[in-house]
């Protein structure tokens, strides 16, 4: 399997794609049992419009059904869903998050197993448990890379 981000059609996202970010996370956290409620998606659009000029974001698929937000001044992944997971798609998503760059952090969900595993394919390491920030109510690991 490729992991060239052309073949899945990464782009820098741009406004307009916004809606259908907020979207891809209100469809994963209501597809997911353990997950609490979350925000409706015209609260998660204006949460990801606020911060829109300060991150890096980043989409896949036509219409958007996967994104990934990068904070390159923390070096922190804020956010990566996938509505089509198994296809390289997040790999590619971490591949571009790591070009340039010798260190990352990001949380995941502590239920999150599969997130975890995939994580540390990508050489992620847990190196803390922290308490939920609000909206979320789910207490979250902290994981690192390093080149």
């Amino acid at each position: 399997m490729t992991t060239d981000p052309q073949n899945f059609g990464i782009r820098r996202a741009v406004r307009e794609d916004v809606p259908a970010c907020a979207r891809v996370i209100h469809d994963w956290a209501a597809q997911t049992d353990w997950m609490t409620e979350e925000l409706p998606a015209e609260q998660l659009a204006t949460l990801i419009l606020e911060a829109f000029d300060a991150r890096e974001i980043w989409v896949a698929g036509d219409p958007v059904d996967c994104y990934m937000s990068l904070d390159p001044e923390q070096k922190k992944i804020g956010a990566l869903y996938c509505a089509r997971t198994g296809q390289g798609i997040g790999k590619a998503f971490v591949d571009r998050a790591k070009g340039g760059r010798d260190f990352l952090w990001l949380t995941t969900h502590v239920p999150n197993t599969a997130a975890q595993r995939f994580y540390r394919r990508e050489g992620f390491d847990l190196v803390a448990e922290e308490p939920p920030v609000p909206p979320d109510t789910v207490p979250v690991y902290r994981m690192e890379w390093h080149a």
